[in-house]
């Protein structure tokens, strides 16, 4: 399938690790050019060298994606360094504490949403502006299955992720006549860092999280990826205001 991403210019949010590693190396391997966004430089680093070495254009830039003035001096960066950008994954995201509603305080709540929900929209609104100086655009935001349903003990989590598919939703409707495509993509459990975070070497809920997959498993970052790939690609150029769930079946259930 051919995608028509070549030489065109991804920024991906969160690509220091995960999904949003896997998606760089995505985009890369289609050709693009892309931008790699994270707080942590490190792993940032590390992702815009593996597409460098792998014969690839890349560009880390540094970034705390819940502040104004560093989404727009990434953008502007983006731009400045390759003159457009043609698509964008927000991907940038954390899981906040495991607890119970009324045990959760302020300072987390703020915490997660500014970081899962406020920056989808503050990079929304800087890459919309550019893609509108060009006439087109494409974005994928990353939601979670916790935006379609339920989640016990991930309230901020949730609500977060189900305000990142509203959000989607309404940009969506609100540029379609612009030729901007938004979506976003729900992974359900996915093997990455953050989740080795929570379950480190408890096999038990190693197994847990296995099985509350109809297939079995875990998605891999890569499989995310690939559905973030085809939101992008010409090949879903009559996809909008869509929330791609990516999960084994587990809605389904």
């Amino acid at each position: 399938m051919k995608t028509g991403l070549e030489s065109k210019v991804v920024l991906v949010t969160g690509g220091a690790s995960g999904i949003g590693r896997a998606s760089c190396m995505a985009f890369a391997r289609e050709g693009a050019k892309v931008v790699v966004a994270d707080i942590a430089a490190e792993g940032g680093e590390q992702t815009e060298n593996k597409i460098r070495q792998a014969g690839g254009q890349a560009l880390f830039v540094q970034v705390d994606v819940s502040r104004a003035s560093d989404v727009e001096a990434l953008i502007k960066k983006a731009v400045g360094t390759f003159g457009r950008l043609d698509c964008a994954h927000n991907n940038a995201g954390i899981a906040g504490p495991v607890a119970r509603m009324v045990d959760y305080t302020e300072q987390d709540w703020d915490r997660v949403l500014d970081t899962n929900l406020k920056s989808i929209w503050l990079c929304m609104k800087y890459e919309i502006v550019q893609m509108l100086s060009q006439g087109s655009g494409v974005i994928v935001n990353t939601a979670s299955t916790a935006g379609l349903r339920g989640s016990r003990f991930a309230c901020a989590y949730s609500a977060g992720s189900h305000g990142v598919v509203g959000l989607t939703k309404s940009a969506a409707l609100e540029y379609v006549a612009e030729a901007i495509r938004i979506n976003a993509v729900c992974p359900g459990i996915v093997d990455t860092p953050m989740i080795q975070q929570h379950i480190g070497d408890d096999a038990k809920r190693q197994a847990q999280l296995k099985a509350a997959s109809p297939v079995g498993r875990m998605a891999s970052p890569d499989e995310i990826a690939q559905a973030v790939v085809w939101l992008c690609s010409d090949a879903a150029s009559y996809v909008t205001g869509h929330a791609l769930l990516v999960d084994g079946g587990r809605t389904a259930q």
